[in-house]
């Protein structure tokens, strides 16, 4: 069993940066992947980024590249996610999740049916 808890959403204005952490508990030394994604009212959730626990792979949705910046303390057993730029179009329910299971192929890390645990969630929403 792992166990994750976000933190660090609220309100900013559209432009600003919000930073997320997620701390992982459990069976923390079988992490092979935490990815972040989120859900906006009304619609599908979708995948924000990945990163591979043991190695420097990141992975990010087209929507964030190059205002998203996932970053992974393995010692504290947490993974951030540095968002820069924010635009209203980002405000949802940012979700944790993590894998046990190796990911052979880079989509694995977008398809959240790969995740065995999800964190509860924590709301963002930016101001236009």
């Amino acid at each position: 069993q792992v166990q994750l808890v976000e933190s660090g959403g609220g309100l900013v204005q559209a432009g600003g940066s919000l930073r997320l952490s997620c701390a992982a508990s459990g069976r923390t030394f079988s992490l092979y992947a935490m990815g972040w994604f989120r859900q906006a009212p009304g619609k599908e959730r979708e995948f924000v980024g990945a990163i591979r626990w043991s190695g420097f792979n990141t992975y990010y949705a087209d929507s964030v590249k190059g205002r998203f910046t996932i970053y992974r303390d393995t010692a504290k057993n947490t993974v951030s996610l540095q968002m820069n730029n924010l635009e209203p179009e980002d405000t949802a329910v940012y979700y944790c999740a993590a894998s046990l299971n190796t990911f052979y192929f880079a989509n694995y890390y977008s398809d959240g049916s790969r995740y065995d645990y999800w964190g509860q969630g924590t709301q963002v929403t930016v101001s236009s």
